[in-house]
């Protein structure tokens, strides 16, 4: 399920489950990681954050208040102790008691399952480098080089500048919203293969040839209406990620 070889030698996904599969199951766990797994797609994205004892861990928001049954900021908690925690419940009561998982977790049942993973760093201010530093570790520990099927993308450019600069083999995505100002030095200096923005920017065929054009693949989120699907591949966007891969795959 891949499409274009980008000139860096990237096969840009066609599809990708975003946080596993968020329209599926509760976003940022396994079981979702599997549910998108089991609706057929091949790669899936998630979202990887330092807990208090610099471990990544699954999460999106900065604290715990939307997707668990507890409060407070996700740095306030070891690994461990996020691990406890229900995630799953305020999904749907059938998934509680879901944890959290580690990003090494993650990446042994992205294994498990022959999942490509597209790994957003997603650090709370001040910690970017540090967040980048240690994904980078667990990847290492886990086995995983440029050679497995992943893209380390962010919006955060000191994190991507970290992985540019201590392990330039993995291939590299700025995600962007809006075509913010110097998006475009920005990705050259990174060496991005990719640029991914919110489909909601791409308003005509001409917005993704500014992407194509500047030598990226051209990818896009949050996508999860088939007749913009649709329209989106018909501008050339190569990789869409979406919270219900079922709805989108086929096209």
């Amino acid at each position: 399920m891949s499409s274009q070889l980008g000139p860096s030698g990237f096969v840009a996904p066609r599809l990708i489950g975003h946080r596993g599969a968020a329209a599926l199951a509760p976003e940022n766990t396994l079981v979702s990681i599997r549910a998108a797994a089991e609706s057929g797609v091949s790669w899936i994205e998630i979202d990887a954050k330092l807990a208090r004892d610099d471990v990544p861990v699954l999460i999106h928001d900065s604290t715990l208040d939307r997707t668990t049954t507890s409060l407070g900021p996700v740095v306030a908690k070891t690994s461990a102790e996020l691990g406890r925690l229900d995630a799953g419940s305020k999904f749907d009561p059938r998934f509680a008691g879901e944890p959290i998982p580690t990003l090494q977790q993650c990446l042994d049942e992205c294994r498990r399952l022959g999942l490509g993973l597209d790994l957003e760093i997603k650090p709370d201010k001040g910690t970017e480098a540090a967040t980048a530093a240690g994904v980078l570790t667990v990847l290492g520990n886990a086995g995983w080089t440029a050679d497995d099927p992943i893209l380390i993308t962010s919006f955060a450019i000191p994190s991507l500048r970290v992985i540019r600069d201590y392990a330039p083999a993995f291939h590299r995505g700025l995600l962007i919203s809006k075509f913010p100002s110097g998006w475009q030095d920005a990705a050259r200096h990174l060496g991005a293969v990719s640029v991914i923005s919110d489909h909601k920017s791409l308003k005509t065929r001409a917005d993704v040839a500014r992407i194509i054009d500047g030598g990226w693949i051209a990818m896009t989120y949050t996508v999860n209406d088939r007749d913009r699907a649709a329209e989106l591949y018909g501008w050339g966007i190569e990789g869409i990620v979406t919270d219900n891969p079922p709805a989108l795959l086929g096209l």
